[in-house]
């Protein structure tokens, strides 16, 4: 059986495989992808803290990270959150193909590299939790 902090290590090395991907798709022009990814990065951090966070090691099946945090000790603040919320979208709205022509619309480079940073911050910012 696994030990809480080797489930944290699962999902934080995971997160930061997602986070190297982000920078290839980037560098290869898959806007769309590398957002897709960077939601991927940010989703497995929370659910390290989700475990950090709560006494089950397994947590919830689901890619919305402002219900992940809301099982957490942690406090976003609203432009946090908000960017999150916008961040969820490239989880849904990069999955299914009736989204994927609209997303493509936003997905040009200068949007995605401001998204990427503001998504850097977020993840150095949950990093910062799990220390």
């Amino acid at each position: 059986m696994k030990t809480k902090q080797e489930y944290i290590t699962y999902w934080t090395t995971q997160a930061q495989d997602d986070w190297e991907a982000v920078d290839v798709l980037f560098s290869g022009k898959k806007f769309l992808q590398s957002l897709f990814f960077a939601h991927l990065c940010v989703e497995k951090i929370c659910k390290a803290l989700w475990i950090l966070s709560n006494e089950s090691n397994i947590p919830p099946k689901t890619h919305n990270l402002i219900y992940l945090l809301s099982q957490t000790t942690l406090q976003p603040t609203d432009a946090q959150s908000e960017f999150l919320l916008e961040l969820n979208r490239f989880q849904l709205e990069g999955r299914y193909p009736e989204y994927i022509s609209q997303m493509h619309l936003l997905g040009n480079k200068s949007f995605t590299q401001n998204t990427i940073e503001k998504t850097n911050e977020i993840r150095i910012w949950l990093l910062s939790k799990l220390q």
